[in-house]
């Protein structure tokens, strides 16, 4: 509990300068790659600074000079501060339409290209979809967990069929991700995170014009995520 305890307050503490100087540069510039780098650099500090450390697998293999769309599975409140920061890129993500409520904050993430979502109406969630190929046109990549929550026991849960519409309506490539370790250092239901090692794996690219439909698409990237997890979980 200590370690999670402290994670929370560094991020609070760490937020302060960060806005400040972030903010500020991004009213005055009207750009927020400072902003982002800053925030996202520091999402991964404290998670280091808890006692996990980070192996990157398959990373250097992509050409960041593409668009993607990643997807990830997802067992802890743990793997969007690892799996962002490490990308060489800005990548937008789905994020609850209230927090574009908040002053400043709501500026700053539709500056960053962070598309709101409303998973309990379903044409806001088609909107979002709209959004997010938009995000993808303008050449910037988006990272989606397509389970949609937290897996409790590390196995994949069922994928949203709305990624992958949004893969095949756009054409652009997926690139599976697959994150090992965190379920055990951070598991959904626990607040105490243990020290460990956290491991994200780059797969390839598959592109989605390569698979006759929907399902197989789906089934693709769920084989290759499941090929990176350990037995148990598979």
């Amino acid at each position: 509990m200590f370690r999670a305890l402290a994670l929370l307050a560094f991020w609070g503490v760490a937020a302060v300068p960060i806005a400040f100087i972030g903010f500020a540069w991004t009213f005055i510039s009207g750009k927020v790659d400072l902003l982002y780098r800053m925030a996202v650099g520091m999402a991964l500090l404290g998670v280091r600074l808890v006692g996990v450390k980070v192996e990157v697998v398959g990373l250097d293999k992509l050409d960041w000079g593409s668009t993607y769309i990643l997807m990830c599975n997802h067992v802890s409140n743990l793997d969007p501060p690892i799996v962002i920061p490490i990308m060489p890129r800005r990548t937008s993500v789905l994020v609850k339409k209230e927090l574009f409520r908040v002053p400043i904050l709501g500026w700053a993430m539709r500056l960053a290209d962070l598309v709101p979502v409303d998973r309990k109406n379903r044409e806001s969630a088609i909107a979002s979809l709209r959004s997010a190929a938009e995000v993808l046109r303008s050449g910037v990549n988006m990272t989606i967990w397509p389970e949609g929550t937290r897996s409790r026991d590390g196995r994949l849960l069922p994928f949203k069929k709305g990624p992958f519409h949004l893969a095949k309506e756009s054409g652009v490539p997926i690139v599976p991700i697959t994150i090992v370790g965190t379920h055990e250092i951070w598991p959904k239901g626990e607040f105490a995170i243990h020290p460990g090692t956290a491991t994200v794996i780059f797969h390839e690219p598959l592109n989605p014009a390569a698979y006759p439909s929907q399902e197989d698409l789906i089934n693709a990237v769920r084989d290759r995520m499941a090929g990176g997890l350990p037995e148990k979980y598979q």
